[in-house]
C-alpha cells in the first residue's frame, strides 16, 4: 500500500473517532485526507472494503455501544453525542446493525444469550437455502483463547444477523449449512469471554478475520475456504452486531468439529490471501493442533 495513502486514510479515521459527534461530510473527510472528494471516496473504499460514510456509522455505533454499557446516560443522550439529532433514526439503525434495540442492549450487559440465523437478502433467490460452506478458521499461536464467532454477511461489515454463522471453542474445521443462494462475505471475529464486549481497537486485544466474496449458485453447493484470524489493526471497521455471551456463566459454546482439512469435499469458494501467507510461513498447522 502506497505510505501516503496509508497515512491518508489514517488521518481520517483518527478524525472520525475524534469527531463523532460532529456533522462530518464528504467534503470535510476529504480535506483531512489531502485529496479531491472523488479521489479520497475511492481510495478509502480500497483500503477499509467500505464506504468512508459507512465507517463512521459504524464507529458511531460502536462508541454508543460503549456508552451504553458503561454510562447511565439516556438513549437520546447517547444518540446526540454519537452525531444523530433524531433519536428515532438512531434506534432503528443501532437495531438493525447490533441486532438488539439499544435498552435491550444495556438490560443485557452488551452480550446476547444467542439467536438464530436470519436470512439476509443477496439478491433474488436468496431465501433459496441448502449450500454449505466450510473450512477451518487458522490463528497463530500468539492469539488469546476465546470462543469464535463465524458468519455469513452481505458485505464486509460484522452487523446484523448473519446468512448463517456457527461458534467454536477454538481455532479449527467449521460448517455454515443451509447457506441462501447469492453473494456473501465470510467474517469471523474472537469473541471475549471475561472482557466487557464494547470496547474500541486498542483498549483491548481484537481479533478478526475474512475472506474473498463468497458466490453461492445453487442450493446444493459445497464449498471451502479458511480464514485467518488476526489482530484488528486501525483499517477494519469495529463489529457491531451484540456479542453471543460466552462467559463461564453462560451457556456452553459448540464443540469445533474434528476432521482434518484435507478430507473436506467441495470446491474452493475464495481463500484468503492472509489464510495464504499463514499456510506458506507453515503456521496454520501449528495454530490449530
Amino acid at each position: 500500500m502506497d505510505a501516503g495513502i496509508e497515512k491518508a486514510v489514517i488521518r481520517v479515521i483518527e478524525s472520525m473517532r475524534e469527531n463523532l459527534g460532529d456533522e462530518l461530510t464528504m467534503d470535510d473527510l476529504a480535506r483531512t485526507a489531502r485529496f479531491s472528494k472523488f479521489h479520497f471516496s475511492r481510495i478509502f473504499q480500497r483500503v477499509t472494503g467500505i464506504t468512508p460514510g459507512r465507517f463512521l456509522s459504524a464507529l458511531r455505533l460502536q462508541k454508543a455501544k460503549q456508552l451504553l454499557v458503561s454510562t447511565d446516560l439516556n438513549v437520546t443522550d447517547i444518540s446526540h453525542r454519537v452525531g444523530y439529532t433524531s433519536v428515532g433514526t438512531f434506534s432503528t439503525r443501532f437495531s438493525s446493525s447490533v441486532g438488539i434495540s439499544p435498552a435491550t442492549y444495556r438490560r443485557l450487559g452488551g452480550y446476547v444469550p444467542a439467536f438464530a440465523p436470519q436470512v439476509a437478502q443477496a439478491g433474488d433467490g436468496a431465501s433459496r437455502a441448502g449450500a454449505v460452506v466450510r473450512g477451518r478458521v487458522l490463528a497463530a499461536p500468539t492469539v488469546p483463547s476465546g470462543a469464535i464467532f463465524i458468519g455469513l454477511f452481505p458485505d464486509r461489515l460484522h452487523q446484523g444477523r448473519p446468512a448463517a454463522h456457527a461458534l467454536l471453542r477454538q481455532p479449527g474445521p467449521y460448517v455454515l449449512r443451509d447457506v441462501p443462494l447469492g453473494t456473501w462475505h465470510l467474517l469471523v471475529h474472537l469473541v471475549p469471554g471475561n472482557h466487557p464486549p464494547a470496547v474500541m481497537p486498542g483498549e483491548m486485544p481484537s481479533y478478526v478475520g475474512r475472506t474473498d466474496p463468497i458466490i453461492i449458485r445453487s442450493p446444493h453447493e459445497l464449498c471451502t475456504t479458511d480464514v485467518l484470524l488476526r489482530p484488528m489493526h486501525l483499517f477494519d471497521p469495529p463489529v457491531l452486531l451484540a456479542m453471543i455471551d460466552v462467559r463461564p456463566t453462560a451457556p456452553g459454546v459448540a464443540a469445533a468439529e474434528s476432521g482434518s482439512v484435507a478430507k473436506i469435499n467441495g470446491a474452493p469458494c475464495g481463500s484468503s490471501p492472509e489464510a495464504t501467507f499463514v499456510h506458506r510461513r507453515g503456521v496454520a498447522d501449528r495454530a490449530w493442533r
